[in-house]
């Protein structure tokens, strides 16, 4: 408690999260570009890593005045070895530059060692995020060589409590002492998280929660208070803005993303290849009266 409280006298990147989203919105963008999503005119006469970051940008440029930040999926830049990774490395580097929010999702679930290096690795040097997503599954020590970021104020994680695919079921619904198994993981979760409070009154160690599953869902919200959620799941996944509002509290707790919703929102028109950005834009201005209920 005594560190606790220590804690809440710092700002911490979750701050600065929940000051975004106060100021722009609970919308968080989601770069999972492939290199179908991108239209021919512009990848003519370029190198993947050109053109998958100069759609990024264009997405970036034109969306980030209404959005709280940005989630980068690592695979879809994976997918293309080198060339890939540069545009991922630019696309972080570009929202860097910009004062911009980045979740880097990457999903890491290793331990000791490994772990440390995948810390490192995300949090440091050419792949730097503000944020990144982290799986659980092998255990609590899955965390241990993220949580020095966290204290350096400047790092956050968010880690799979219950998520938005359809096969969640066969594990995180599973019974445990009487009660679904993501209850066990949160609760226990929610005991570190505690130790990394910010001004805001919330945690830098946040939850993805999927939009998508309803179930319990003002339970989850009321029994984490001083978590952040990443709720993925809205638009091309389904997820119903009356679902999505019961996770934010008052949307002051809880970030919502949506991708190809935005990045590809530019196909419903015919005009639609030579203004991407625009499009996106218009996507994110729906999506956030859709949410709001304006």
């Amino acid at each position: 408690m005594e560190k606790l409280n220590l804690r809440k006298g710092l700002k911490m990147i979750i701050d600065k999260l929940s000051e975004r989203i106060n100021e722009r919105s609970i919308v968080c963008v989601g770069l999972d570009t492939s290199t179908d999503y991108v239209p021919e005119n512009m990848k003519k006469g370029k190198k993947v890593s050109e053109y998958l970051f100069d759609f990024n940008k264009e997405i970036i440029d034109n969306t980030k005045d209404l959005v709280a930040c940005f989630k980068v999926q690592i695979a879809y830049y994976e997918a293309h070895g080198i060339e890939g990774l540069i545009a991922y490395k630019n696309t972080l580097k570009y929202l860097k530059d910009n004062d911009l929010i980045s979740i880097a999702d990457v999903k890491r679930g290793d331990i000791a060692n490994t772990a440390k290096e995948y810390a490192k690795a995300h949090f440091e040097g050419d792949f730097e995020a503000d944020f990144i997503t982290v799986n659980p599954f092998m255990g609590y020590d899955t965390l241990e060589h993220y949580l020095p970021y966290l204290e350096s104020k400047e790092k956050g994680i968010f880690v799979l409590m219950r998520t938005s695919n359809p096969g969640s079921k066969d594990i995180q619904y599973k019974d445990y002492k009487g009660q679904p198994l993501y209850y066990e993981i949160g609760d226990n979760l929610n005991k570190i998280a505690k130790e990394y409070i910010g001004q805001c009154n919330l945690s830098s160690l946040g939850f993805v929660v999927g939009g998508t599953q309803t179930e319990n869902a003002n339970k989850i919200r009321e029994r984490y208070e001083n978590i952040m959620f990443l709720i993925p799941g809205y638009g091309a996944q389904g997820a119903k803005p009356e679902d999505i509002r019961v996770y934010l509290d008052n949307f002051k707790k809880g970030i919502v993303n949506s991708s190809r919703g935005i990045i590809l929102n530019y196909r419903k028109f015919d005009d639609g290849e030579e203004n991407i950005g625009k499009y996106a834009r218009k996507a994110v201005e729906d999506m956030r009266k859709d949410i709001y209920g304006e």
